[in-house]
């Protein structure tokens, strides 16, 4: 892609995320799940190409009378990962 297509304010949403082209971003997903990763593809349907991803997963944990005992997460990396736009709730850059 090159410079002249890049827009330099944001007048829609999806210039945001163009301007995150190529950056580290951070995606939450249904499912208590989130993504942090580069940015490499996106569409109109918020169809995602990741780099570089770490997926955190929020497990409750229940009791077999069904109160919640708590909360983990479970953690993988992968290098590459397409991500179905159905999924994403938000975009945002990583928070430090």
């Amino acid at each position: 892609m090159d410079g002249a297509n890049i827009p330099t304010s944001v007048n829609e949403p999806l210039d945001l995320v163009k301007l995150s082209l190529s950056e580290r971003v951070f995606v939450k997903l249904r499912g208590d799940r989130t993504l942090q990763g580069v940015l490499h593809a996106y569409d109109a349907h918020m169809n995602l190409v990741l780099s570089e991803v770490e997926e955190t997963v929020s497990i409750v944990d229940v009791s077999e009378d069904g109160e919640a005992r708590g909360v983990r997460t479970a953690k993988r990396n992968m290098d590459m990962l397409f991500v179905r736009g159905d999924a994403v709730i938000m975009i945002a850059p990583p928070s430090n």
